[in-house]
């Protein structure tokens, strides 16, 4: 994982801290991302003094869980998960190499599955889905103090 800034310190308190981490096609890499996540979001409030509430700590993990469980059941090569703080708001990026632009199927409490947008949806602020020229991109945004719904 590549770490924040070591400069934490000296970093203006509107400029964004940030990491990724790279991710290939093992199944470990759902719970490597979820403890990224967790280890990012608690730097960003125990050392750099961002207030993270603890129930947004879960709710990214959540969302984390989700987009790479998908990006490793439907995208055939590696992924990169990428987190960004920029004042209140936290951006959670999963770029993967796959061609196919998901969508949220409509509710329905029968289907077993295929829930991992319709969640991530209701958790975020918001959520775009974007094809790239080498795969896609989905980035939710989460309120780092709220629920982000």
């Amino acid at each position: 994982m590549d770490e924040a800034s070591e400069a934490d310190d000296a970093r203006p308190s509107n400029a964004p801290l940030e990491t990724s981490l790279s991710l290939d096609g093992d199944s470990s890499r759902i719970a490597q991302a979820r403890h990224a996540a967790t280890a990012f979001l608690v730097k960003a409030r125990d050392h750099v003094g961002i207030p993270v509430a603890q129930a947004t700590i879960e709710i990214v993990q959540l969302i984390v869980s989700e987009l790479v469980t998908n990006a490793r059941k439907y995208a055939p090569g590696p992924a990169l998960l990428s987190l960004r703080i920029q004042d209140a708001l936290l951006s959670v990026e999963l770029w993967d190499s796959s061609p196919v632009v998901p969508a949220a199927k409509a509710p329905n409490p029968e289907r077993v599955g295929q829930h991992g947008l319709e969640i991530v949806a209701a958790l975020a602020q918001n959520l775009t889905v974007e094809a790239t020229s080498t795969g896609k991109r989905i980035t939710a945004h989460v309120a780092l103090t709220g629920t982000g719904s």
